[in-house]
């Protein structure tokens, strides 16, 4: 059985010491989704949400999260991101509305950017959510995840779909 990275000798939680890993550049990229009602999405595609361009605002708040993910997630190291991309796509069949949200993580470091991907994709749909609610409270968060990644040690990863 492997062993937890995470945990000291001690059974307690400890950060993993990446001190003698290899820097490399380094890639992630994350989707979530959420599910709109047709009100919703022509509030945000006309832009006439009261709180303002749902898109833009909520693009920024994934940027933000993806910097500060260290700060909420207790055994990520803070890394020095050279980029985060985050695009939207509307996916639509009869009633119902899926956003689609992609982020895009790089850094150049000892460890990899995937935390930051995917906390990212989730704040970002976390903030439609917020700025949507007055209209309708049913809004679903969809699945999280991981599409991609590049660098370091274990190389590439790709979710098959």
């Amino acid at each position: 059985m492997a062993e937890f990275s995470h945990i000291n000798e001690q059974g307690r939680a400890k950060m993993v010491d990446i001190t003698d890993k290899q820097v490399t550049s380094r890639t992630a990229i994350a989707r979530s989704s959420i599910l709109v009602n047709q009100e919703i999405y022509t509030k945000i595609v006309d832009q006439t949400i009261g709180k303002g361009d749902v898109l833009s605002v909520a693009q920024v708040a994934g940027i933000m999260a993806a910097k500060q993910t260290s700060t909420i997630i207790p055994m990520c190291h803070p890394l020095p991101l050279s980029g985060i991309n985050i695009q939207f796509d509307w996916e639509n069949e009869e009633d119902t509305y899926e956003l689609v949200i992609t982020v895009e993580a790089k850094t150049k470091g000892s460890t990899g950017v995937e935390m930051e991907a995917l906390t990212a994709a989730s704040v970002t749909a976390l903030t439609i959510y917020d700025m949507c609610k007055a209209v309708d409270k049913g809004m679903v968060i969809g699945q999280t995840y991981l599409l991609k990644k590049t660098g370091g040690k274990s190389g590439i990863y790709k979710r098959e779909e």
